[in-house]
Formats: structure tokens, sequence, C-alpha cells
């Protein structure tokens, strides 16, 4: 008589490999959360660069020394042609509708800025005058899960940092 062969794995086996599985999930999990927020922070420290960059090209090339006071100011190409100053996607970024890797950005003009020259003769023809000064920033879209921190970019381009939505170092008033 031949005996049988049972080969495979019991049922208590199968819960072992599960249980194991579970347990390497919920320790990644929270690890994997981390990375992306790190991820979003990291884009939001570099679209505040191409910010202070695009306003620097602004301001020598179209606005007569003077800087945007808007994304779309600055997102508008120059009446003769070529492209923006600021890539769209940041540009866009400033309502729930459009954010950018979990962050909203805007820019203001800074406390205390007058005007370089009139908007009519900006190479792009600006929707407002340039002035001496600008304040932007970067809030993340959901505080703690797509950033805990926010930053702010003006004139000096000093990238600034902080776990609280950002105020103006001239006027000491918060800006949104």
């Amino acid at each position: 008589m031949q005996r049988q062969s049972h080969d495979g794995f019991t049922l208590i086996e199968l819960m072992i490999v599960v249980a194991i599985i579970a347990v390497l999930a919920a320790l990644a999990v929270p690890g994997l959360k981390r990375y992306r927020m790190n991820g979003y922070e990291a884009s939001a420290i570099g679209s505040m660069k191409a910010i202070a960059d695009a306003q620097a090209a602004y301001a020598s090339a179209c606005g007569g020394g003077g800087y945007a006071v808007s994304m779309a100011d600055l997102a508008k190409p120059p009446v003769a042609g070529g492209s923006g100053f600021l890539r769209s996607d940041v540009a866009e970024a400033v309502d729930p509708d459009h954010q950018k890797s979990g962050y909203f950005f805007t820019i203001a003009e800074a406390p205390g800025s007058t005007r370089v020259v009139d908007k009519a003769r900006t190479c792009n023809q600006a929707a407002a005058d340039p002035k001496t000064g600008f304040f932007a920033t970067a809030a993340p879209a959901e505080p703690g899960s797509t950033g805990t921190r926010f930053f702010s970019v003006d004139e000096t381009s000093l990238i600034r940092q902080g776990t609280a939505p950002l105020v103006d170092s001239k006027s000491g008033s918060p800006v949104q």
C-alpha cells in the first residue's frame, strides 16, 4: 500500500506568514508617509528657489529693476516672445484646485515697497506695477500630512522656514 503525500502548507503556517507581513507593513507605512512628506517639503524649497530666481530674472529683464507682485505676472511671457519667467506648475499652485507637490504658493508686495515703473512699461504688460520688494510663501495644503514646515523668500533670495505661517520680517505682520 502506498502512502499519500500531503505536500503544502498548513493553515497555521499560512497565518504566521500573513501575520509577519502585517507587522512589516505596519512598520513601513509611517516611514513611507514621512519620506513622502520630506519629498514634498524638498519640492517646496526648490519651488521657492525657482520663484527667487524668476524674480531676479524678471527684475533685470522685464520689470525695470522691480519685482512682480503676483504669480500671474511672473509667469506671463514677454510680448516679444519667449517663455514666462516662472514655470506654470508653480504659478498655478495658488488655490485648492491647483497644488504643487502638496503645497500652495503666493507672492505679495512687501510692506513698504514702492513702485519702480508703470506696468505698461514692462516687457510682458504686467497687471500690476513692479515694486521694490516682494514676499513669497509656501504653505502645506494639508499641514501634518503634506508638510509640517512653511517657507518664504523675499528679494534677498534667502529662503526661510518655520512650523507656522511665516511673517514678513520688515513689518512683522503675517503673510498668508
